[in-house]
């Protein structure tokens, strides 16, 4: 799918009702954890942590934190024993994110306060990665993110957990709504709120549908992340590199990633 419309989700609107997005989010987290798709990328962060000589990732716009404890998990199997993770967000999800810190023993924090992706303060430290959230910035604030990690002199890796194919969107629309349906009551934590809003007035599934879908379309490829990457680091001070990575059973990733040229540091 080589079409890109820039369309509102209702996640990135300052009055959407926090009580929806929290909702949301927790759908959101489940599937990620449940498929387990962000192990595909689980390689290029342990190889991030070793070029950049970090243990720690600062993960920026996590949501509910959907999938980093299958990817922690799998980054301290991969020869990181003593990886840790920071949870951040414009819109911070702390009820979620208590839980998840409690689950793992503190190996998952997080900042309680908001943080903007584009200036990310200078004591949250740590290999920066986005799950999930990418495709909510446009050019301009995509390029400003990922400017802010070079300035910072951090690696950086986005991921999206799709490849923008038409089937995707399909799916989008069709079967992850019935999941939706099907799973909300085994979310964890428990919400009467949540059940409220995706049965009695299915506020939640509605919103979920539009945002998946529109998600796709806002994707970038390969291409447009490795042009947004070298234009926000035109001295090449990064070294980049984008593409995609397919499970055996289907579901697709496509990732950024870029850490300080060590060629570079050299000369």
């Amino acid at each position: 799918m080589k079409l890109r419309l820039r369309l509102f989700e209702f996640e990135d609107l300052p009055w959407f009702p926090a009580v929806i997005r929290a909702g949301m989010m927790d759908y959101l987290r489940f599937m990620i954890s449940a498929l387990g798709i962000y192990r595909l990328i689980v390689p290029l962060l342990a190889e991030g942590l070793r070029r950049t000589g970090q243990t720690a990732l600062l993960e920026l716009g996590a949501g509910a934190g959907g999938g980093t404890e299958t990817v922690l998990a799998a980054l301290r199997a991969h020869g990181h024993p003593a990886a840790t993770v920071t949870l951040t967000d414009l819109y911070p999800q702390p009820a979620a994110w208590v839980d998840i810190a409690h689950r793992t023993g503190g190996a998952i924090g997080f900042e309680p306060a908001p943080v903007n992706a584009l200036a990310v303060p200078a004591h949250l430290a740590g290999f920066r990665t986005m799950f999930s959230a990418f495709h909510h910035f446009p050019p301009a604030a995509a390029r400003a993110l990922l400017r802010d990690a070079v300035r910072a002199g951090t690696g950086v890796g986005v991921f999206e957990g799709a490849g923008k194919h038409w089937g995707e969107l399909l799916l989008a629309c069709t079967v992850l709504p019935v999941a939706q349906l099907l799973l909300t009551p085994f979310f964890r934590p428990f919400r009467l709120s949540r059940l409220v809003f995706t049965y009695l007035v299915p506020v939640i599934p509605l919103c979920t549908i539009w945002d998946g879908s529109v998600s796709l379309l806002r994707m970038y490829s390969p291409t447009e992340l490795l042009a947004l990457a070298h234009a926000a680091d035109p001295a090449g001070e990064f070294a980049w590199q984008a593409g995609k990575k397919r499970l055996w059973w289907g579901p697709q990733v496509t990732y950024l990633v870029g850490w300080p040229d060590a060629a570079l540091n050299e000369e």
